[in-house]
């Protein structure tokens, strides 16, 4: 799964030069990118806010899909604990994910995100990127709440998630699972409204391991308790016993 991100580099150029072709430049310009905070390590628990480029702009949207149909507010909290992520291969069936997957599809931009590997009982976390990237997409789908009694609306995202490569089966080796990372080249596909079912789904698979890098980090990420919204979560940590493993 995908609980846990980085996001750390003034991302202005980079939806510029990405989506300067999908969307239009005074709409990349106008949102605001450079006041989302930047992130060392943070939680989808913590329900976060992020730019998510969507097919008709960017837009701010908080981590954990509150699906419209919502009641209230009781449900919408209760509710976005469970949708941080969406399996992608049975988004289409779930009444949280599907009317999102079939028409609001969006790209969230990270520097890394963050997985644990269980070995001898213990759980090592390891910081993961893309080589010779310092930014990539993850796939998202979202939706807008209206809370009925206050009149608030909430735009919020989930991230899809897929069947683990090679790489990532032996980190997250018990779900085995990652989230959805996509190619520049398949940008405007995923966020064209008007795919049909099976064109989304030949977009959900695995990225390839050998574009991706991956290392260990400190125990310290392991607890919430620790503030881990500091540059030196990122630090490589070497483990020895999992080092021929």
């Amino acid at each position: 799964m995908c609980y846990y991100v980085e996001y750390i580099e003034k991302l202005e150029n980079y939806f510029l030069d990405q989506f300067g072709q999908v969307l239009d430049k005074t709409i990349i310009e106008g949102a605001q990118l450079l006041e989302i905070p930047f992130y060392h390590f943070v939680g989808g628990f913590e329900h976060p806010s992020f730019p998510i480029v969507t097919h008709t702009g960017v837009q701010s949207m908080e981590w954990g899909l509150i699906p419209f149909w919502t009641k209230d507010a009781v449900q919408a909290k209760d509710m976005r604990i469970k949708t941080l992520n969406a399996i992608g291969e049975t988004a289409f069936e779930k009444p949280s994910f599907r009317e999102s997957i079939k028409k609001r599809r969006g790209l969230l931009i990270v520097t890394a995100f963050f997985e644990w590997r269980d070995f001898a009982g213990k759980k090592y976390p390891y910081r993961i990127s893309l080589k010779n990237e310092s930014s990539f997409a993850l796939g998202c789908i979202y939706d807008k709440w209206v809370d009925k009694e206050t009149g608030e609306i909430k735009s919020t995202f989930s991230i899809v998630t897929t069947a683990a490569n090679a790489l990532m089966e032996k980190i997250h080796n018990l779900k085995k699972r990652m989230p959805l990372i996509l190619a520049p080249e398949n940008f405007q596909r995923w966020l064209d409204p008007n795919l049909s079912k099976e064109q989304v789904q030949e977009l959900i698979s695995p990225y390839p391991e050998e574009k991706m890098t991956a290392y260990t980090i400190s125990q310290f990420a392991n607890s919430s308790r620790n503030y881990r919204n500091v540059d030196t979560i990122s630090e490589p940590v070497v483990y020895p016993e999992i080092e021929a493993n």
